[in-house]
C-alpha cells in the first residue's frame, strides 16, 4: 500500500562538522545530500555576528574570518561541552575573548553580545534545517545529527541543546563512524 503525498514526513540527517556541515536525506533508498540555492553541498561551519545579530552563517562569514576574527566563530564544535578551563587550555589556537558564566559555560563576547558555543552551533543547525525545508518543500518532524564517537554526555547533551535551540526535534544523535558505515 502506497503512502499518500500528505502523509509524507519529512526528515534530514545533519553532519555538524568542526570545519563543514552538511544535510541530506533519503530519496528512492538512497542518501543526497541537499544543495543551497547556488547548488553547494558543504556549508562552512562559520558564524559571523554584528550589533543586530547573525550577518551570515556558511561561505560569506569564514571569507570574513580575517577581518572580523572576533566576531566570527569558527570549529565552534570543539567548545561543545567544555568549560573555560578546558578551552583556556587550548591556549592561543583561538582568537576569541572569552566569559565565564552559568557554571563555567564559556560565553563568546561578539557585537551581538555574548554567545555560547550552543547559540552558535544553533546559528548553523538553523542554516542547515533551513536548506533541508526550502529542498523538501515542507516542514520537518526532525533531524538525525552526528556527533564524533568520543563525544562524552556534555558534549551530546550540548548538540542536543542547540538543536533545540533552533527548534530541531531530534529524532537521533549518531555516532559519525556508525553514519560512516
Amino acid at each position: 500500500q502506497s503512502a499518500k503525498p500528505h502523509q509524507h514526513k519529512l526528515a534530514v540527517g545533519i553532519d555538524l562538522g568542526t570545519t563543514n556541515s552538511l544535510v541530506a536525506t533519503v530519496r528512492s533508498g538512497e542518501a543526497q545530500t541537499l544543495a543551497d540555492e547556488s547548488g553547494v553541498h558543504l556549508l562552512p561551519s562559520a558564524v559571523r555576528y554584528g550589533a543586530d545579530g547573525v550577518l551570515a552563517v556558511g561561505a560569506e562569514a569564514k571569507a570574513n574570518a580575517s577581518d572580523d576574527p572576533l566576531n566570527t566563530v569558527l570549529s565552534v564544535k570543539r567548545l561543545m561541552g567544555r568549560g573555560v578551563e578546558d578551552i583556556q587550555r587550548l591556549g592561543d589556537q583561538l582568537p576569541y575573548e572569552f566569559d565565564a558564566e552559568q557554571g563555567g559555560m564559556p560565553y563568546l563576547r561578539t557585537a551581538a553580545g555574548k554567545k555560547s558555543p550552543v547559540e552558535v552551533s544553533a546559528d548553523i543547525l538553523r542554516a542547515l534545517t533551513d536548506r533541508g525545508r526550502d529542498s523538501l518543500g515542507g516542514e520537518l518532524v526532525g533531524a538525525v545529527i552526528t556527533v564524533p564517537a568520543y563525544f562524552d554526555e556534555a558534549q551530546r547533551q550540548a548538540t542536543k541543546d542547540a538543536a533545540q535551540l533552533a527548534g530541531i526535534n531530534v529524532l537521533r544523535l549518531l555516532n559519525e563512524p556508525t553514519a560512516a558505515a
